[in-house]
């Protein structure tokens, strides 16, 4: 039986340690904090309950596998409950609301409200984007790009697909209205991307939503990274928390396990590092700098934006406020290009808004709601003094929010505590505390993203928002596949 180690308890890492063991491994899941999930942390403050991580769940049966390796359902243990308005978008600029829902005619009525045409254009922009996902995510999300020869296979239906332009580019193609566009051009945001430099490659998250719907696991991404630890006890899975790797032992080419901060050497026949792909090899593989022959150099790589995430309960509920809400500020491209290009912080920004009671009031006391706010921000690429910034952050999107679509929040806002980028780099390890580790332009994409096989290290293998296919749920939870295929692989050679 091989002994495989998996550092990091994300998604990933859970993910590929339930795959491993279904295939007969030997499997120790070494996380550094005091509980699983990574980014996927649950903070309980004053009888509020907060998701710290995703929200989102897009692709469901990427879950449902999980449980199935092992002859059991998802059901039994978990609700993924069906949301019917998916986003609802607040305007600052204009006042106006548009709905995005699960029905197309729904969705077109709105955006028709804006610009009749635009109805039609979205019906383009819906068979374009299936289009980039029968390839991009079908054929490739779940297949290696250790090879350039892979990627070259690639370039053709690519380029057929328009690859070359950006999400932002391709959406304007098909849409006219300036709101909706904005509307339709967020989702790289959702990944850590800027839309006017993402590859249109992730357009293809339009028909992603179409595919299957958009859902929330009843009791939270909480509940979800809990019965998944139940999932890997049950299967005899060796779980360790509080304990952090400092560097992968290698020897003549191979890992042969990890020396941890305590002290102690944990050896193993293989190793997979779902940690921050930047930062394993500038902290766990610093030793082996000099003889590694292909990393992108820092000054070379793009990284997403980073993340100030306040949460906060009220003592009231706001029955008006959707389960997610896109709070759009006044200004769009500069103030992205602000973000990510002169990684400022200014005094406007845009807005995700989660209310989970909405549709699970498990969240608060009785009469009460519990929100996050993520406001993307510059990563720490850029000089942002957050014990400054910090509160003066909160302060402005209260005050924004009790402007417009939350009267009266400064006299019902209660609990309220934030992270930042700063959280990012010393809670889960993320190089310049970026929010998705490197961003998804197409330089940084396939074959020019962290391979989910180093080249140098025989039975080292990385999965996670750095690695391809990319951030997001179903990015990591694919990265997972990737690494089982490429074990697989390597085993038949071996044999």
């Amino acid at each position: 039986m091989k002994r495989s180690l998996v550092i990091g308890a994300g998604l990933g890492g859970i993910a590929a340690a339930l795959r491993l063991r279904a295939k007969g491994n030997e499997v120790e899941l070494l996380e550094r904090l005091p509980s699983p999930g990574g980014r996927a942390q649950v903070f309980e403050r004053g009888g509020f309950r907060h998701d710290a991580g995703p929200t989102v769940i897009t692709a469901p049966f990427l879950f449902d596998e999980l449980f199935s390796l092992f002859g059991e359902r998802r059901e039994k243990y978990l609700e993924f409950r069906p949301l019917d308005l998916w986003y609802r978008f607040y305007f600052d600029s204009t006042g106006d609301t548009f709905d995005y829902t699960a029905s197309i005619e729904k969705t077109k009525e709105e955006i028709a409200r804006f610009r009749p045409e635009d109805a039609d254009g979205y019906e383009r922009l819906l068979q374009t984007s299936k289009a980039i996902f029968d390839v991009g995510f079908t054929k490739l999300a779940d297949k290696p790009f250790i090879k350039f020869s892979s990627m070259l296979a690639q370039i053709p239906p690519l380029l057929k697909l328009k690859s070359y332009l950006s999400v932002a580019q391709l959406v304007n193609s098909h849409l006219k209205h300036p709101l909706i566009r904005q509307a339709f051009s967020i989702h790289p945001l959702l990944v850590g991307g800027n839309p006017f430099d993402t590859t249109s490659i992730y357009a293809l998250i339009h028909y992603l939503e179409r595919e299957w719907g958009v859902f929330f696991c009843m009791g939270g991404t909480g509940k979800l990274i809990k019965e998944l630890e139940s999932l890997m006890i049950r299967q005899n899975i060796t779980l360790r928390y509080n304990t952090d790797v400092e560097q992968i032992l290698v020897k003549d080419g191979r890992s042969t396990g990890v020396l941890t901060s305590s002290g102690e050497v944990i050896y193993s026949d293989r190793i997979v590092c779902n940690a921050d792909s930047p930062a394993v090899y500038d902290e766990l593989l610093s030793a082996q700098r000099k003889r590694r022959k292909r990393v992108i150099p820092d000054k070379l790589t793009k990284y997403s934006m980073g993340l100030y995430v306040l949460f906060f309960g009220t003592r009231k509920k706001y029955d008006t406020i959707a389960h997610h809400t896109i709070w759009m500020g006044k200004r769009y491209r500069r103030l992205l290009s602000d973000i990510f290009n002169a990684k400022i912080l200014t005094d406007d920004f845009s807005l995700y808004l989660h209310r989970p009671t909405a549709t699970d009031p498990s969240f608060a006391p009785n009469g009460c709601d519990s929100f996050y706010v993520l406001c993307p921000v510059p990563n720490l690429q850029g000089n942002v003094n957050w014990d400054v910034q910090g509160p003066a952050l909160q302060e402005r999107i209260i005050t924004a929010l009790d402007r417009t679509i939350m009267p009266e929040l400064k006299k019902t806002i209660t609990e309220p505590f934030w992270m930042s980028p700063r959280e990012f780099k010393t809670h889960y390890r993320a190089k310049h505390g970026a929010g998705f580790s490197i961003a998804p332009i197409f330089a940084q994409s396939a074959w020019f993203r962290y391979h989910n096989k180093d080249p140098h290290i025989d039975n080292l293998f990385l999965t996670g928002a750095g690695t391809h296919p990319g951030a997001g749920m179903p990015g990591v939870l694919c990265s997972a596949k990737v690494v089982e295929n490429l074990i697989a692989e390597q085993t038949v050679k071996q044999t």
